[in-house]
């Protein structure tokens, strides 16, 4: 049984046994006792979050429920390394974003993320709040499309971007991660996720701006 099935056995048995507790209340607990019931709780409260978060970032059904499997392996064994004064939250995204990373290392032909495959408006959602950033008052040929044919145009520009500056879009824009919540996950200072994120949006506005031109000759 592997991790996901065995942890809903687990928290539908028995989850009006264990009291109500914050996430990190149940990895002390689960780190202090090893009682499975307050792992299984973690994987519950998480389990569509990451596995979503996971897919996306993938762009790979499969991919992603490997590497859901192996952030809470890894988590069941880094669990005496969390630090109590961190939130959980943060934490498990930076395993669950080194997981996928490691395996798009270890299967080459999935190394070129596509968001195209990922599926749901959730997707074209958060591409229109990139475009909202990159379009002007000017009227011109891209700013004519249909919506939808302009989020895509995004979602491909997206998966031209360096890894480092891509992964902070994504963090930002299609998680929904504050800038301290980013910059928790990938270890890196709050102003180098925000001069990442400027450096993204330019990148998407140059873009924009040569693919107008394009379209104007």
């Amino acid at each position: 049984m592997n991790i996901t099935a065995k942890s809903k056995k687990i928290a539908s048995d028995r989850q009006t046994r264990l009291p109500r507790m914050n996430d990190e209340m149940l990895l002390r607990s689960y780190r202090r006792t090893g009682d499975g019931k307050a792992f299984a709780q973690l994987v519950h409260r998480y389990e569509n979050e990451i596995y979503n978060y996971l897919r996306r970032y993938t762009g790979h059904a499969e991919m992603a429920e490997d590497a859901f499997q192996t952030t809470f392996l890894q988590v069941h064994l880094k669990c005496n390394q969390f630090d109590d004064g961190r939130k959980l939250r943060p934490w498990l995204y930076a395993i669950a974003t080194n997981q996928a990373i490691d395996l798009q290392r270890r299967n080459r032909r999935h190394q070129a993320t596509s968001l195209n495959r990922a599926t749901g408006n959730e997707t074209l959602d958060q591409a229109g709040q990139l475009i909202d950033l990159l379009e002007t008052d000017e009227a011109g040929p891209l700013t004519k499309l249909h919506v939808a044919e302009r989020r895509r145009w995004v979602q491909n520009e997206l998966q031209k971007l360096p890894e480092h500056l891509y992964t902070v879009v994504r963090l930002i824009y299609y998680q929904g991660l504050k800038y301290r919540e980013a910059a928790d996950v990938l270890a890196i200072p709050v102003g180098t996720v925000k001069s990442r994120l400027h450096s993204a949006i330019l990148k998407l506005s140059e873009a924009w701006q040569s693919a107008i031109l394009k379209t104007e000759e």
